[in-house]
């Protein structure tokens, strides 16, 4: 008889803090983030960090902050393989992580005036999409990567 495998509790407590900001609690969630960052640590499982730093990063009121946990995000992803995310469920390869995490990277950071990183996360991510599945959030994503190229052009 195989043993069912256990629910995985750090990614529950940040789906919970994700509901939290979901729910319009964005202090609440960060609160909940940041108390889960304590307990996995800046070398904690990279599946946990990313999960973790990239909705982090979607709760943060300044975007300097939120640019700080975007980093993390994508320091945490080049750590992380294909087979541990799929042992947590996740049906694409890490690779398909990166458009996003480019694209929320090149946001904020022409949020900030820096137009030279905003474009290198943007053609980044635009480079990285062939990873991406072909269904509506893939479409989603290459969209958000085709008008953030547009809000760059227009901010120079």
């Amino acid at each position: 008889m195989s043993e069912l495998a256990q629910p995985d509790e750090i990614m529950q407590r940040i789906g919970a803090a994700m509901a939290r900001s979901h729910q319009g609690d964005r202090v609440g969630a960060r609160h909940a983030f940041a108390a889960i960052w304590a307990d996995i640590g800046d070398d904690g499982d990279p599946l946990h960090r990313v999960a973790l730093a990239h909705s982090m990063a979607d709760v943060q009121d300044d975007v300097r902050e939120e640019i700080v946990w975007d980093l993390r995000a994508l320091h945490a992803a080049d750590g992380l393989s294909d087979e541990r995310a799929a042992e947590a469920g996740v049906a694409s390869p890490v690779a398909a992580f990166y458009p996003s995490l480019h694209l929320n990277l090149g946001e904020a950071y022409r949020k900030t005036g820096d137009l030279e990183r905003a474009q290198h996360h943007c053609d980044a991510g635009r480079a990285a999409v062939g990873e991406l599945p072909d269904d509506g959030y893939g479409a989603m994503v290459r969209d958000a990567l085709d008008r953030l190229a547009e809000r760059i052009d227009d901010d120079r």
